[in-house]
């Protein structure tokens, strides 16, 4: 009777125990859903609007900020979709190779893959309101004349640091703009160029707006003719290794 008591027992403490840590489970479970945060980071041609507030933080020393404390892609390489459909008659084969090239960038500094294959999809969708699980890069209309591009970061971006990451990020190149090459044509909008910056938005940098920080890939505006945000800066380097390794 005594033993069949204590079995009994035994029982009883690893049932409380598997109820107590369940919870704990699940929340740690979340984080692996679709993302409940997002980021917008608007893509402004130099000298439309105003230049932005560069904050607070001392960030002008090392030129380059986080979307969020943490915030990064926890599951690697980031596989994503293109859609080459434009008003430009531009060939598939220019887009996917600027926009795998302006990916490539990010990965030649970072001690992992961090972005992977792409496919093409004549239907993808730029999701600023909603997420579908992809990650999407399209041309399109948008009503702002000034904006040049924008991508939208879905994620998990409160909350403890060591919890957060990005789900998604979706990316949009106006319509508005006449894109191309431009080494090419320097009146063109460099495709390249931007994607290599609003990339870097999917990697989990923001913008800067300091004036020492007119170099940097990931400086917030842009013009026709520009190329140099195609190859990284210094404070990009630092960046993009800070969040996923040398």
């Amino acid at each position: 009777m005594q033993k069949t008591s204590r079995r009994l027992i035994s029982v009883f403490v690893l049932m409380a125990l598997l109820v107590s840590i369940t919870p704990v489970i699940a929340q740690a479970a979340q984080n692996t859903q679709p993302g409940k945060d997002r980021a917008v980071f608007i893509h402004y041609k130099n000298g439309t609007v105003k230049p932005a507030s560069p904050g607070k933080g001392g960030l002008a020393a090392k030129d380059y900020v986080f979307l969020a404390k943490g915030a990064k892609w926890k599951t690697l390489p980031v596989n994503y979709v293109i859609d080459p459909d434009n008003a430009n008659g531009l060939s598939d084969v220019f887009i996917t190779n600027a926009v795998s090239m302006a990916a490539e960038e990010w990965d030649r500094y970072t001690g992992t893959e961090l972005f992977g294959s792409y496919t093409i999809d004549r239907n993808a969708t730029w999701d600023d309101q909603m997420q579908d699980g992809r990650n999407e890069i399209l041309f399109g209309s948008y009503p702002d004349q000034k904006v040049i591009a924008i991508t939208v970061v879905w994620g998990w971006f409160s909350g403890p640091a060591q919890t957060r990451q990005i789900t998604e990020m979706d990316v949009l190149f106006n319509n508005y703009y006449t894109w191309g090459d431009a080494t090419v044509d320097p009146s063109k909008m460099d495709l390249q160029n931007i994607a290599t910056h609003e990339i870097g938005h999917g990697a989990g940098l923001g913008d800067l707006y300091y004036t020492t920080s007119v170099d940097e890939t990931m400086y917030g505006y842009s013009h026709e003719g520009e190329t140099k945000k195609r190859d990284l800066f210094t404070g990009d380097i630092a960046g993009i290794r800070a969040l996923y390794g040398n």
